[in-house]
């Protein structure tokens, strides 16, 4: 896997040589767009309507549009002038907790791996960020862009995360006015229940996109020529009496978690069962 960038961290005086690796990305089926009449897929031309022509990309440059059909033209000469000390060194500006990022600023994830030599500075600030339960803040460059990002400890590493800043952070109307709504302390009571009733220890693996699942399916299955089974909806009535709708959900929850637990006694009964005929 390529690096999708390589510099230094740099804390106090220690200098650590690093490369920076997606820590994740979607895995998606992708669907292209093609002429109905020939099955040919379609591509988009650089077209310019003055010239009337395709364009090659040789011919390409890049502008700002600081007036509706005015353009400021940028050389990529003079956007390596403008280019930051962290496009090549990623300087740690502090350290705070990480109790005090909320999730909502996190954008994209990198692992960070350190180069040899660059090794025992990296584990060195990796444990001190454990032992203090701290996050460090630096800046990086990358793509035309300077970040804003959160150096965290993660499975024995260091992970990176790009900040979303404050200005980026959006409204949404109506969000978090909930003042005039009322609570019952019954319906608090139902609704701690059923939140305990559906709590269990994190798995990332038990959860996958089902609707990734049947388009692969629905794309073999069309491949081989087989008709395509539609997924099943189950009809959802609306909620009106909140309390009727806890009860029944409590009764849902503590119904299937009675029947795992009849399910794993009757497997541990027969694990026993064979133990004993052997």
């Amino acid at each position: 896997m390529a690096s999708a960038w390589k510099g230094f961290i740099t804390f106090g005086l220690i200098s650590i040589p690093v490369k920076l690796y997606p820590a994740a990305r979607s895995a998606r089926v992708g669907l292209h767009q093609l002429h109905s009449v020939c099955k040919t897929r379609l591509r988009q031309p650089l077209f310019c309507p003055t010239c009337n022509r395709i364009v090659d990309r040789s011919e390409v440059v890049k502008g700002y549009e600081y007036e509706d059909g005015k353009y400021v033209l940028i050389d990529p000469e003079e956007i390596k002038k403008i280019t930051p000390e962290s496009a090549r060194a990623m300087e740690i500006l502090a350290f705070v907790k990480q109790s005090e990022i909320d999730p909502l600023f996190f954008d994209s994830s990198y692992f960070i791996v350190p180069d040899d030599q660059g090794k025992k500075a990296y584990k060195l600030l990796l444990k001190t960020m454990e032992d203090k339960d701290r996050v460090a803040i630096a800046k990086i460059t990358m793509h035309q862009r300077e970040y804003t990002t959160f150096l965290r400890p993660y499975d024995h590493g260091i992970a990176l995360h790009t900040m979303y800043f404050a200005n980026e952070i959006r409204q949404a109307p109506g969000y978090g006015q909930l003042d005039n709504v009322k609570l019952s302390p019954q319906e608090i009571k139902l609704a701690d229940q059923l939140v305990d009733n559906l709590s269990e220890k994190f798995q990332l693996n038990k959860y996958h996109d089902e609707f990734e699942t049947r388009l692969r399916a629905l794309i073999e299955s069309k491949q081989k020529g087989r008709e395509v089974a539609a997924a099943p909806r189950p009809a959802r009535a609306p909620v009106i009496d909140i309390m009727s709708a806890l009860k029944k959900s409590l009764e849902r929850t503590e119904a299937r978690k009675s029947s795992l637990r009849s399910a794993k006694a009757a497997a541990a009964h027969e694990k026993r069962t064979r133990r004993k005929a052997s």
